[in-house]
């Protein structure tokens, strides 16, 4: 006689919760045909990357930027309909976004 058998045994009138299967994570940021572009910039002596060619809503790509940000660790902005990182992080921003569904076309080296 297992816990739940002996609980059933206590409570018969208790009926259990299923519980939903956990899903995956679905992304609710508009996904675009066109490649977004991952360029990399020096800016006043220091390096930067720069996401541009986003054409969906701004609201979708300042999230986009918020989470980049966060997983990365490291500061940035949004200005000008583009996302500004603080170093070179070309190769982990096209990993992160082709992971969420985007086309990503390097820019510049």
């Amino acid at each position: 006689m297992d816990i739940k058998d002996q609980l059933k045994n206590l409570f018969p009138e208790h009926k259990e919760i299923e519980k939903p299967a956990s899903k995956k994570e679905k992304s609710t940021i508009w996904l675009q045909e066109e490649p977004l572009l991952c360029k990399y910039v020096k800016r006043k002596g220091k390096p930067t990357t720069i996401i541009d060619g986003y054409t969906g809503a701004t609201a979708d790509f300042k999230l986009l930027a918020k989470e980049l940000k966060q997983k990365l660790s490291v500061g940035g902005s949004f200005k000008d309909d583009s996302i500004i990182i603080q170093g070179d992080y070309r190769d982990e921003i096209m990993k992160l976004l082709i992971a969420k569904g985007f086309n990503v076309k390097r820019v510049g080296g």
